[in-house]
């Protein structure tokens, strides 16, 4: 029998069982979170060997997820999981490419990877919670952002943009020193957005853990559903990484989604400071103007 129910997804399951599993279950349920649309096409052995753990683990991990052979949970996450017709024509038709990638200059290499990365990022999941992450924002007191080490440079890039019109933001990733004293003067009605990529840190890890026992509202803008963090966020944005290089184009991507669908909401006021802004700007010689 097994312990999925109805409305819960497999990968819902693995999320909230995994931390209660030894160490190398973990491990191989990390593995599962970030490899989950290829899981349905392999064997129990391909799986333990990808995993670096034994057969046995594997078997104890979905055991302890109600299944009693291999073949079933792998068939669920397969149905589960099945990318719809477009997806895999796009996915085929990418494939079937003939492979002169080697010798293809760099910046169109990185070109052609960033669009494949923003297509794999806009899935029916970030469609719906993009907009209750709107909602959040709107109908919170004041967004409190938070980024470390590269990703430290997203979060000022939404705070630079957002806060040409929008006053209700607040900036953690200056000094992380002082980031718990931060975190308890956020109020309940107030929300953090936070980025968080692999590898995590155990600062941001930490931080997250704090507010979420404050009962604040968490948005988490994440690579992969094995990010530690999930489990405190009340909302999930997650965007495609790439295997290949690295890139922050479906975050800068989402991060100038969401300031011009705030603007939007917003827009007589967004417009009036916008144009103060510009004015005041030129008055002061800070642009230049022909």
């Amino acid at each position: 029998m097994q312990m999925v129910s109805h409305n819960q997804s497999i990968i819902d399951a693995i999320i909230n069982i995994k931390d209660f599993l030894p160490k190398k279950q973990r491990q191989l349920c990390d593995y599962i979170l970030k490899n989950y649309q290829s899981i349905g096409l392999t064997t129990v052995k391909g799986l333990a060997d990808n995993a670096k753990v034994g057969v046995s683990t594997v078997m104890r991990a979905i055991n302890a997820l109600g299944y009693n052979n291999f073949n079933d949970f792998r068939k669920d996450i397969f149905d589960e999981w099945l990318p719809d017709d477009s997806k895999w024509t796009l996915n085929k038709s990418i494939s079937e490419i003939p492979n002169k990638e080697e010798s293809a200059p760099t910046i169109i290499q990185v070109w052609n990877e960033s669009v494949n990365m923003l297509d794999k990022s806009l899935d029916s999941n970030l469609i719906e919670n993009f907009e209750y992450v709107i909602d959040i924002i709107l109908h919170s007191r004041q967004l409190n952002v938070l980024g470390t080490r590269p990703y430290k440079a997203m979060a000022l890039y939404l705070e630079q943009l957002l806060g040409e019109f929008y006053s209700k933001i607040r900036q953690l990733s200056h000094d992380t020193e002082v980031l718990f004293d931060n975190i308890l003067q956020i109020e309940k009605d107030e929300v953090l957005l936070i980025f968080a990529f692999e590898p995590y840190t155990n600062r941001i890890i930490q931080a997250a853990m704090l507010a979420n026992q404050l009962g604040i509202k968490i948005i988490l803008i994440t690579d992969y559903i094995s990010c530690p963090i999930i489990r405190y966020a009340s909302v999930t944005l997650q965007v495609e990484v790439s295997k290949k290089q690295y890139s922050v184009v479906p975050i800068v991507a989402l991060i100038e989604a969401l300031v011009i669908e705030i603007g939007k909401r917003s827009s007589e006021e967004s417009v009036k400071k916008l144009k103060k802004l510009e004015r005041t700007l030129l008055e002061n010689n800070v642009t230049f103007s022909y």
